[in-house]
């Protein structure tokens, strides 16, 4: 496992936890920050042991609290436009992995801790969990995929309020808005996460992996085309010996030893 800065990423019985861990900055995100998270998740994405991830932030505070506003004050326009664009490519990389990414909302995610947020899977929340999209207060906008996956999320109208007002919502708002797909006691946050990751994990991994890539493909292609492409891969996954065993499992009524083949 790579030795990082500001993450902590474990890994145990298929599952892996990876730990943004700048708690006396809670958690903003720097540059160096973000090419870690990039490293770490295409690490994970190839490393055959992992089956699931769960994204966390380190203490109770937040799970990341924003963009490094220091390191982020001194852009002028082109720097700006390549720090939005190296953030994109760092979550885009995490949207796109083949394995579920759970984030466990601990405490604040604001701007780039929302957008983290929003690139994962799926979201556990905790009852003390706070969101918000604060960048129209400095003078800015969302710049690392949120005006994109917020409206997707939770529609055009409530994203737009979230956007253009800058308020944080409670995380029970954010469950009632679709936000998040949990919200559980502060104590039994990372219980929760581990316990939905492991809950797909004991699935066929191909098939997961298959879901994860047509619901993307999905969101953005014409009906057809994205009929067309779940119909390719359910057909690829008919080629699997996971498929075999699952069916055979079934109808054998045991429990099914998937190989990721």
């Amino acid at each position: 496992m790579a030795d990082y800065r500001h993450l902590i990423v474990e890994q145990a019985g298929g599952l892996a936890t990876v730990t943004i861990n700048r708690p006396d900055k809670l958690n903003a995100l720097n540059a160096e920050l973000v090419a870690e998270l990039d490293a770490a998740f295409r690490g994970l994405g190839q490393d055959d042991g992992v089956r699931a991830i769960v994204l966390t932030g380190s203490g109770d505070k937040a799970f990341v609290a924003g963009a490094d506003i220091a390191e982020l004050a001194s852009m002028d326009a082109m720097r700006g436009i390549t720090v939005s664009r190296l953030g994109q490519a760092a979550f885009r990389e995490i949207e796109l992995l083949r394995k579920p990414v759970i984030a466990a909302v601990n405490g604040f995610a604001l701007g780039g801790g929302l957008e983290l947020a929003l690139a994962c899977h799926l979201r556990i929340a905790s009852e003390r969990a706070r969101f918000g999209a604060p960048e129209v207060k400095l003078g800015i906008i969302p710049g690392y995929g949120g005006t994109v996956r917020l409206p997707r999320l939770v529609g055009r109208a409530r994203a737009l309020q979230l956007i253009l007002t800058g308020e944080m919502i409670s995380a029970e708002e954010a469950h009632r808005i679709g936000l998040v797909n949990d919200v559980v006691p502060p104590q039994a946050l990372m219980d929760a996460a581990r316990g939905l990751a492991h809950k797909i994990a004991e699935n066929a991994p191909l098939a997961v992996a298959m879901a994860l890539e047509a619901v993307d493909i999905g969101y953005t292609a014409t009906t057809e085309d994205a009929l067309r492409s779940e119909s390719n891969m359910f057909g690829l996954l008919a080629s699997t010996a996971d498929m075999r065993e699952g069916m055979s499992a079934f109808l054998e009524k045991r429990a099914p030893a998937f190989k990721g083949a």
